[in-house]
């Protein structure tokens, strides 16, 4: 796997809640790429509970609508907004797993409609959500001038 680089970093008010390192309120994810998905690791903390020791499902939804815009990013090498998400919660995920895999790929494309299934799974590989996502792709220009977007590479390395 090789880690992806931010393209928004150093953006004044950047402060997106899935993927923003410096939003102290956000989810601050950083995401891989490996081969055909994309991936991030992430750390559930208490504050992110819906019941007691349980990760809340807004929480996994938005885990999932954010990677499957990094798959958008990376991928296709532009931006994109969410058409629809589905998600299908399997296994409660408690708040003290030590991390949680989010995995995702393109299953389709039709035009600008992007089809993009994830997944999340807990320390111990077992699957506890998965969402199905269209994504509408924007045209490069369009995410240029409102997105920002510069491309997505990966990371250099050393």
């Amino acid at each position: 796997m090789e880690k992806i680089e931010n393209p928004w970093v150093g953006l004044k008010d950047y402060q997106c809640f899935g993927c923003a390192p410096d939003n102290a309120r956000g989810l601050r994810m950083t995401f891989y790429e490996d081969g055909d998905d994309i991936v991030a690791t992430w750390k559930p903390e208490d504050y992110y509970q819906g019941w007691l020791d349980t990760l809340h499902g807004g929480i996994q939804s938005t885990l999932m609508d954010e990677l499957a815009g990094w798959v958008v990013f990376r991928k296709l090498q532009t931006a994109g907004v969410t058409s629809r998400l589905d998600a299908r919660f399997l296994k409660s995920v408690s708040t003290k797993e030590p991390w949680l895999t989010i995995r995702g790929r393109i299953k389709d494309r039709k035009r600008s409609a992007v089809f993009i299934e994830t997944e999340i799974r807990d320390s111990r590989d077992e699957l506890c959500a998965r969402a199905d996502i269209v994504y509408f792709a924007m045209p490069r220009e369009r995410a240029e001038k409102e997105f920002f977007f510069k491309g997505c590479e990966l990371e250099k390395k050393e």
